[in-house]
């Protein structure tokens, strides 16, 4: 597919519809610190190490409502139900008084983004108003159902991004001048990047904001699971009810482009020397030897020329390409249009895990999808199974995809930076 640049949506009376709520926020007198209460969202703490860290970083983070610890689901989300039922009594997370939209930045080195906070009215993909561009994992779907269920919250935003024509008007105009004033909150996450927070609350700007975002569609850029789940919790209230909105973080990309990298997979139960020898006569399988930072451009230059994965697992890097055409051809299904069948993740899924090692992709054991890279290759050096390490997709390619209603296989992106989970939250109750 060709790299297409920017592309200014058409507007529609039927565009995004974002809502000013009463932000849920920490009273930084009554914690550590505000970074240390933050969390990435709730998909990317995949390791206990991680959690571990995050819940000892101070008594009150996040993740005790996003990953509440218990054996028994019930009884996770009912920890985190009486979680926020107590930080809420004791004072240490407090309703603004004022209903607002909330301008959101990130900052790290070159990096900057600025987006808005707020409450979106739910649509259907059909409606294409918000852009879905992966599928789902039922399982996952279920249980972020009981938690939102049982602690009646939206406890992080998801990352939606839209396209205006890159002008410093309407929404951005707006952006841009609520920036220059002083932040409700200004905070530096242990990762490197500042976060800062402004509370929206004027009606002139509130409608300007409105106004101009109803004439966009959205991409969700990070959070699939979540909207899934936003939409099934509708269906279970009637409406008019708070269930209609979900919090969304939205992002105009015409002005802030975000970094799309890969998220890998983990497979737990298949050796390397096995995840190799299954490759013979099917894909060129050559061994890189060289550090991670140089086996992935390795990765990107076979990537540019077709289909390609790094495996690791047992101290080598492995670049596999080359399919053989025949193989793709009886496994990827005919029925997708050709930029979907020619994705690495289509292919991954559908000609190697299904058909070439055997792996069911809905099974939590035998595969996990992990952001970080070099956590990837280190837990499966650890537990002796595959790192299978991808390439990114390009946003144009995911962007036009998704208007033409085609999903790509679950976890095919990670878009970037992600919104820190703990600055807002927004309760369906209060």
């Amino acid at each position: 597919m060709n790299d297409a640049g920017p592309v200014e949506e058409t507007p529609t009376s039927d565009g995004l519809d974002l809502s000013p709520f009463r932000g849920l926020r920490y009273d930084p007198d009554r914690v550590g610190s505000i970074s240390a209460v933050t969390s990435p969202p709730y998909d990317v703490v995949v390791r206990p190490d991680g959690l571990l860290h995050l819940e000892s970083a101070d008594p009150h983070n996040i993740v005790r409502l996003i990953l509440p610890q218990d054996a028994d689901p019930a009884a996770r989300n009912q920890q985190a139900a009486d979680t926020l039922r107590r930080w809420l009594a004791e004072g240490v997370l407090a309703v603004d008084a004022e209903p607002g939209l909330y301008v959101y930045e990130q900052r790290d080195g070159s990096i900057l983004q600025r987006g808005v906070i707020g409450a979106l009215r739910l649509s259907e993909a059909a409606d294409g108003v918000v852009l879905p561009h992966e599928d789902v994992m039922p399982h996952i779907v279920a249980d972020r159902a009981d938690l939102m269920r049982a602690t009646s919250a939206n406890l992080e935003p998801l990352l939606l991004t839209y396209r205006s024509n890159g002008g410093a008007t309407g929404a951005a105009a707006v952006v841009e001048r609520v920036t220059e004033r002083a932040p409700l909150l200004s905070t530096t996450t242990e990762d490197g990047f500042s976060h800062r927070l402004w509370a929206v609350t004027d009606p002139a700007e509130l409608a300007g904001i409105r106004t101009d975002l109803h004439r966009h569609q959205a991409l969700i850029a990070d959070g699939h699971h979540r909207w899934a789940t936003y939409l099934r919790l509708r269906a279970e209230h009637p409406s008019p009810s708070a269930w209609d909105h979900g919090l969304v973080l939205l992002v105009d990309t015409a002005r802030y482009p975000l970094r799309v990298r890969a998220i890998h997979r983990l497979l737990n139960r298949l050796p390397p020397a096995a995840a190799r020898a299954a490759l013979t006569g099917l894909f060129r399988v050559r061994e890189v030897r060289a550090p991670l930072a140089e086996a992935l451009d390795a990765l990107a230059g076979a990537a540019a020329e077709g289909n390609a994965f790094l495996l690791a697992g047992d101290g080598t890097f492995h670049l596999v390409d080359r399919p053989a055409p025949d193989l793709l051809a009886r496994t990827v299904p005919a029925d997708r249009p050709e930029p979907w069948r020619t994705l690495d993740a289509a292919v991954l899924h559908a000609t190697l895990l299904e058909h070439v090692w055997g792996i069911p992709e809905d099974s939590p054991e035998h595969i996990a999808y992990i952001h970080d890279t070099a956590a990837t290759v280190e837990k499966a050096e650890r537990d002796g199974g595959t790192a299978v390490l991808m390439h990114p997709v390009r946003e144009e390619v995911v962007r036009e995809l998704a208007r033409q209603g085609v999903k790509m296989p679950r976890k095919s992106t990670s878009f970037g930076p992600k919104p820190a989970t703990g600055l807002v939250l927004r309760t369906l109750t209060l």
